[in-house]
């Protein structure tokens, strides 16, 4: 499997989003593209890239064949090949490259960040595309997801990708292993903490809302 840098992941995830979100606006200028890379919300992390920066991902992922310049306009123009030059599904690639834009996440999580990019009948299917994206590895192959150590206060494990190589998932790794070291009955919660609890109950209240809308039901 490719090793492609944060930069050349934030690149591609960038253009699969926009692609499916703002279609009238693609293929995108570099001058957007940096704009998409830079957004401050639903990015994880959040990066500060230079044009300079990301033409240089770009320059490398053409060489790959991962990124296609678009013929058709003055003004410089950028599509990814992510699919094809993969080997990926539609399904597999939407995943990929909602945990390439937002980081680790939950089956439930990716289903609901999905909403825009692809409509996934239930979390069954997230869980079987993921699935198959990690049993690469057993076909003499490479696995392209990994399954995240559960953290405190998570019924579900996140899933990382791995098109960066497994050296990015550290700080993932070492968040997990603090979570579990801490004593609640002893330690004081953060602020830190507190904001990513109430983000985690947000996120939950719009999972139910959801879920109640799908029904048919009326929430009390």
């Amino acid at each position: 499997m490719r090793i492609i840098t944060p930069h050349e992941a934030r690149v591609l995830a960038t253009l699969m989003e926009k692609a499916r979100t703002v279609p009238d606006s693609y293929p995108l200028s570099l001058n957007t593209l940096v704009l998409g890379c830079n957004q401050k919300t639903s990015r994880d992390p959040v990066m500060d890239m230079t044009e300079a920066q990301a033409q240089a991902a770009i320059d490398t992922l053409k060489k790959q064949s991962l990124v296609f310049e678009a013929s058709s306009s003055r003004v410089p123009r950028f599509e990814h090949n992510f699919q094809r030059g993969f080997g990926v599904s539609e399904p597999q690639a939407v995943l990929l490259g909602l945990l390439m834009l937002r980081g680790p996440q939950t089956p439930g999580e990716l289903r609901l960040n999905s909403e825009r990019w692809y409509k996934f009948a239930d979390i069954a299917s997230v869980e079987d595309a993921l699935a198959e994206l990690k049993a690469r590895g057993d076909d003499s192959g490479a696995p392209m997801v990994v399954q995240l150590a559960r953290t405190a206060g998570m019924r579900e494990q996140r899933w990382a990708h791995l098109l960066c190589g497994e050296s990015q998932l550290t700080p993932y790794a070492q968040a997990g292993a603090g979570d579990e070291a801490v004593n609640r009955e002893t330690e004081p919660v953060s602020l830190g903490q507190a904001e990513r609890l109430q983000q985690r109950i947000e996120l939950l209240e719009s999972q139910v809302a959801h879920l109640y809308k799908e029904l048919g039901l009326s929430q009390a």
